[in-house]
């Protein structure tokens, strides 16, 4: 299990994380959405021990990271900007990543090769910018490692190859038992990877929960009534949109939906629909309900890291 308790992380005036708190359980895909600088990537290089966290801390297994090798051996990092050896090739890469990770896989490495079509011995700079995302991905699975971080996962990746990662994924956490970490700005890219999802705002988790329950607890419902009415009818569910086009309204509620149509139909409509939610809708909902808003000034000091 990766727990962060009260991590803080600040270059110069900026401060990237603050008092960030979360515990990432085994054995589940656990994805992390926000914007730039909303302190993603500085997160998976504090869970790394890339960075030394400022104050607060974060433990892999119990053990902290930072500044210690043998929880590091247990976790691969892939980063948004790759970097690979000078005039290596994948071959080399894999000499490298075999002295770092004792459960490191040849056999693998060589069927990863062959799966995404990649030669190991052309050398890396020839690459394109999604074939050196294989590469790095490739080396990555085949370190068989507890723990998997991907910054940016499907970055420069075509819709095939973003298939296959996420089956590999899917794999790995089904099979081994792994934790796989991943961001994207994008949440349509992550709703149908996650087990759970978590939305840092401001250098910190603002949001999170089990995708499945976000998908059942949250819906759009719209209606319609003879009379005039206002948003009082509705008084004992749990609104958190209500508006109203002549004598539709539209409202985003919470709760069981079952029991919301029960309600609503007692009311007798001339219109009801119970319509989902994209993943996205629902964040945006559930910020919105918290008091947030994405229209704030830029923080003082800058982009965070």
């Amino acid at each position: 299990m990766i727990k962060a308790r009260k991590l803080t992380k600040r270059f110069g005036e900026v401060e990237a994380l603050a008092n960030l708190n979360c515990n990432i359980p085994q054995g589940c895909i656990y994805g992390l959405v926000g914007a730039n600088g909303s302190g993603k990537s500085t997160f998976l290089r504090l869970c790394n021990g890339i960075y030394k966290p400022d104050e607060g801390n974060v433990s892999i297994n119990g053990g902290e990271v930072f500044d210690n090798p043998s929880v590091k051996a247990h976790c691969v990092f892939v980063p948004d900007d790759l970097y690979f050896l000078p005039q290596s090739n994948l071959l080399r890469m894999a000499l490298l990543y075999e002295s770092m990770y004792p459960c490191f896989s040849k056999e693998r490495f060589h069927e990863l090769c062959g799966t995404f079509k990649l030669s190991a011995s052309r050398p890396l700079n020839t690459f394109s910018k999604g074939m050196r995302r294989q590469a790095a991905t490739i080396l990555a699975l085949s370190a068989m490692t507890d723990y998997v971080f991907f910054d940016e996962t499907f970055d420069g990746l075509d819709p095939v190859m973003r298939n296959l990662v996420k089956g590999m994924l899917y794999d790995d956490v089904l099979e081994r038992g792994c934790t796989a970490v991943v961001t994207s700005h994008s949440l349509r890219e992550l709703e149908d990877t996650c087990d759970q999802l978590a939305l840092l705002y401001q250098g910190g988790i603002v949001f999170e929960s089990d995708v499945q329950n976000l998908k059942t607890t949250l819906f759009k419902v719209q209606v319609a009534f003879s009379q005039e009415y206002d948003r009082s009818l509705f008084e004992g569910l749990d609104l958190l949109a209500f508006t109203k086009q002549g004598s539709v309204a539209n409202l985003i509620i919470r709760g069981d939906s079952a029991a919301c149509k029960t309600a609503i139909t007692e009311k007798n409509p001339l219109i009801f629909e119970i319509l989902p939610l994209t993943l996205e809708e629902v964040f945006l909902y559930e910020m919105e309900a918290l008091g947030y808003s994405f229209e704030e000034p830029a923080v003082k000091g800058g982009n965070r890291a």
